[in-house]
């Protein structure tokens, strides 16, 4: 019985990047061999476990063969006599199918330290494509590596074209493609994540709106931006929430709130999100002349957003407002104006004796002076 550190531990480990979760594989042991030994089992259906005192992961060393569709259809061989290679032959990547012992040595089959020292996203084996989930890890790769330069193999991007001609995005659920994008907006280059699965043409069937927003697939590094590649990096630059950083994507490629929410629900987004979304189509007329020092329409975005409460914070719908144009200046507007309009509340009215109808013309007169005057002392407006 061998135990080796495997996957993104090495690779994280020999690229120099602070390795936050360690993964353990088993070799010439069975269930009843970990159970003795005190493990505790993960998955009934699945060789994982977790160790009794640290509470790290150890798998088995397993095979994987192809027994149907998606990526649920295979059948797991963890048998005692699976070697290490076995093991790693079946990993998505090369710089993910190396081991370490314990005595530091890497075990490296497949190439996995060359293509490190290269930045390339190469596949182990032809069997890449029998997991279509697989695409989404490689997308999400290149955005976590990207600040590190890797990219795509030619052979690999090859292959996430036969994948996709050959209809297997059908195969992947919405709530996993969630999960992987929001995993993908935690990362260095989320960007990076969109634009893999748009050269190869998954995002044209995974979320046919956005692939058409980002117009034609250009080679990487070429061009000027699409608008919601510009939108997310300019969100990314701000907040690395997941939330914004989506919301401000998706906004560049839905033109009304209705629009927005059916996306939301196509795309079964989180709540926070399609809040979000939902919220920012909606007010996006109103951002466009805020800018351009409409006291109106800063006064009707604020009464939208409930900004008028000061313990309301607006600042997400700002940051994804502010991500569809280079030179906004609305969070700016906001940040001055709010104070001076939060100061005028509808108690000192009342006391001074105006009432009825009479109450809410004068709080909204108020409040829009007040705006102005606050613009006016800071130089935003003339």
């Amino acid at each position: 019985m061998k135990t080796y550190l495997v996957g993104g531990a090495v690779r994280d480990g020999l690229l120099g990047i602070p390795v936050v979760e360690r993964d353990y594989v088993v070799v010439g042991a069975d269930t009843a061999a970990m159970l003795e030994r005190g493990f505790h089992a993960v998955d009934r259906d699945f060789p994982v476990f977790r160790h009794p005192k640290t509470g790290e992961e150890y798998a088995l060393a397993r095979r994987e063969s192809k027994s149907g569709e998606g990526y649920r259809g295979f059948r797991i061989d963890a048998g005692a006599d699976v070697t290490l290679e076995e093991d790693l032959r079946r990993r998505d990547l090369t710089i993910n199918a190396m081991a370490q012992d314990e005595d530091g040595h890497i075990v490296d089959p497949f190439g996995g330290r060359a293509d490190l020292d290269a930045r390339l996203l190469r596949h182990v084996s032809p069997a890449f494509v029998e997991d279509p989930l697989r695409l989404l890890r490689i997308a999400r790769f290149a955005a976590k590596l990207g600040d590190h330069g890797f990219h795509v193999a030619h052979a690999t991007h090859r292959l996430l074209c036969a994948m996709v001609q050959r209809g297997d995005m059908a195969h992947l659920t919405r709530e996993r493609l969630w999960r992987e994008m929001n995993k993908a907006m935690q990362t260095a280059r989320p960007w990076r994540f969109f634009e893999v699965l748009h050269s190869c043409g998954a995002l044209q069937e995974l979320i046919k709106p956005l692939a058409d927003a980002m117009g034609p697939s250009r080679g990487h590094g070429t061009g000027v931006d699409s608008a919601p590649i510009a939108a997310l990096k300019r969100a990314a630059a701000q907040t690395t929430d997941a939330a914004q950083c989506l919301a401000a994507t998706l906004l560049s490629c839905v033109d009304t709130a209705a629009a927005a929410e059916a996306l939301g629900e196509r795309l079964r987004a989180d709540r926070v999100t399609s809040l979000l979304l939902r919220r920012a189509a909606a007010a996006r007329a109103l951002c466009e002349r805020v800018e351009h020092m409409d006291i109106h329409a800063l006064f009707d975005l604020a009464q939208m957003w409930r900004a008028f409460d000061s313990g309301r914070d607006i600042g997400a719908l700002v940051r994804v407002c502010e991500a569809q144009r280079a030179d906004a200046r609305l969070g700016r507007v906001l940040s001055t104006a709010l104070p001076a309009a939060r100061a005028i509340s509808a108690a000192t009215l009342k006391e001074s004796g105006v009432n009825g109808p009479q109450l809410g013309e004068q709080l909204a007169q108020q409040r829009r002076d007040a705006m102005r005057r606050a613009l006016h002392a800071a130089g935003l407006v003339t």
